[in-house]
């Protein structure tokens, strides 16, 4: 079945036939002849429940299902899954394998690299002791405490944090030497931030070896090195995504570093029963974790980097000859998602297009195309851009790529009717919020400055405030807002309406889907 022969996961048989295009708005009752359709073991497995899949030239993102497994991997987990065997007893025999393919002292496979995460934190702070792990996530007389630079902050030190360990943040070396404490349990940094930033890993090492206290760097989506850049820089233990660069298994992540360390993170995780006990490695992961990096060391990556650059040029070849289009490859600077980009611009007034409605079109359009980004803010008085990074696409779809941009850019959208000037709406001074989530409720604040159509001003939440921005035409209302909590940052895109003292929209809140809002304009009482 080809692309144009579905409608949204619906054939158009589907659609028109037994009423299937009531079935397909969610109208039709519920009953054997109207049920949904059947699952198709096939190349429509996805189509078949109503799920559009996607050309991905974005790169190795979880949200977008990370990588395509290799066949040696397919083929060791589908054998896995075909006999018994004591996870115990498999672990000790793979972890030596992984050791000798990649020189690390010792490794173990776990459900993936926020996993590993998580597990060596237990390790840290438990060890192999059965009553302390018990006892967690309550630290009480425990190492309690996570050492880690401003530059290596981020959303997914969750994994640590679930814990209960207070994240210690140091931003020089000074702050460094003086987050010591008898509660550290341990330090943690970023791949990339340990080689470029202010606190470089071979600055962290030496102290936080003097005091015996391990050394965690996260290296999710990174190229795996061996011999490991991160093991000879001093790190004590190096975390990887297992289906992100490697090729390996979704659910699966690899932990390099010294025996006793991962072996007690291994006991802190399924199938024990400790605090990792719900972060489950099964059999058929583990062996294809071992699968991936077996070929890892066997992959022709130059070979690999020459057919990527090959697709780029292929795409830069289709769209260069349209009228006021540049391109430009971008080489990879560091070793994450570690491949070439095609950067596609051009005179956004001169193609009647922006980045954002390009990027929009491919991903409405079928075959449904990701990209890895857009520039020019949606303004056609600039130059815009897009960028392919071809890192986990396969061989074939440069050219549907290629023919999607070149129509895309070469067919301006038509131009809208400019809408009638209408004097802004008058909305500065405080509003009470109300924020109606898929599930539960929140009560937050606005307050807001105005000038013409511009608006600036604080969103307080329950807990934290943040600074917005945003605009005001006639009574539509535009604010973007975000709170920064530990490593996250979380982002609200306001979009509403006004109508006398009350405003009402939704509100997009990035991976945590979308909610519905209300607010009222706030009456202070009478002197």
């Amino acid at each position: 079945m080809s692309w144009r022969e579905t409608i949204d996961g619906f054939t158009r048989r589907d659609l028109f036939q037994g009423g299937g295009w009531l079935a397909a708005l969610g109208l039709a009752p519920r009953s054997r002849a109207h049920a949904a359709p059947a699952l198709s073991l096939g190349r429509d497995l996805y189509q078949s429940i109503g799920v559009r899949p996607l050309i991905n030239c974005k790169g190795t993102f979880t949200i977008i299902s990370g990588s395509l497994t290799l066949p040696e991997v397919k083929k060791a987990m589908e054998e896995a899954s075909l006999h018994y065997v004591h996870l115990d007893e498999l672990m000790e025999a793979v972890g030596r394998r992984l050791a000798e393919l990649t020189g690390a002292a010792w490794a173990i496979v776990t459900s993936g690299c926020a996993a590993a995460l998580t597990h060596v934190t237990a390790a840290a702070i438990a060890g192999a002791d059965p009553e302390k792990m018990q006892r967690l996530p309550d630290l009480t007389g425990l190492q309690s405490e996570v050492i880690m630079p401003a530059t290596s902050r981020n959303i997914y030190d969750h994994a640590l944090r679930m814990l209960g360990v207070k994240i210690v943040e140091v931003s020089t070396k000074e702050q460094y030497l003086e987050a010591f404490s008898d509660r550290t349990a341990l330090v943690f940094v970023l791949g990339e931030p340990a080689q470029t930033g202010p606190l470089r890993l071979e600055e962290i090492a030496g102290p936080a070896r003097q005091k015996g206290v391990p050394i965690l760097v996260d290296a999710a989506a990174e190229h795996l090195t061996i011999p490991n850049v991160h093991l000879q820089r001093g790190a004590t233990m190096v975390a990887y995504s297992g289906g992100k660069c490697i090729r390996g298994p979704q659910c699966a992540g690899l932990l390099l570093g010294p025996k006793d360390l991962l072996q007690a993170a291994w006991l802190n995780s399924a199938p024990h029963h400790a605090f990792g006990r719900s972060m489950k490695a099964g059999k058929e992961e583990i062996m294809g974790m071992l699968a991936a990096v077996e070929m890892w060391v066997k992959r022709d990556h130059e070979a690999e980097r020459k057919t990527w650059e090959s697709w780029l040029a292929r795409i830069a070849g289709r769209v260069s000859p349209i009228p006021g289009v540049k391109t430009e490859v971008l080489q990879p600077k560091g070793l994450d998602n570690r491949a070439p980009r095609l950067r596609i611009h051009w005179d956004a007034a001169r193609l009647g297009i922006t980045g954002n409605q390009v990027e929009k079109l491919l991903d409405e359009g079928e075959p449904r195309i990701i990209l890895a980004g857009s520039t020019g803010d949606g303004r056609l008085d600039r130059e815009n851009s897009i960028t392919i990074m071809p890192y986990m696409m396969v061989a074939g779809e440069e050219t549907i790529v290629a023919e999607r941009l070149v129509a895309v850019l070469s067919k301006p959208l038509p131009k809208q009717p400019a809408a009638p000037s209408v004097a802004p709406a008058a909305v500065a001074g405080r509003w009470d919020l109300r924020l109606e989530f898929v599930r539960g409720s929140a009560g937050h604040a606005l307050f807001l400055e105005q000038q013409g159509e511009k608006l600036v001003g604080t969103h307080r939440g329950e807990q934290l405030v943040g600074e917005l921005r945003g605009s005001v035409e006639g009574g539509e209302v535009r604010l973007e807002s975000s709170f920064r909590y530990e490593g996250a940052r979380l982002r609200y895109r306001f979009l509403g309406r006004l109508e006398d003292d009350k405003m009402s929209g939704t509100v997009d809140l990035g991976e945590y889907g979308q909610a519905r809002w209300s607010a009222q304009r706030h009456r202070y009482a009478a002197a």
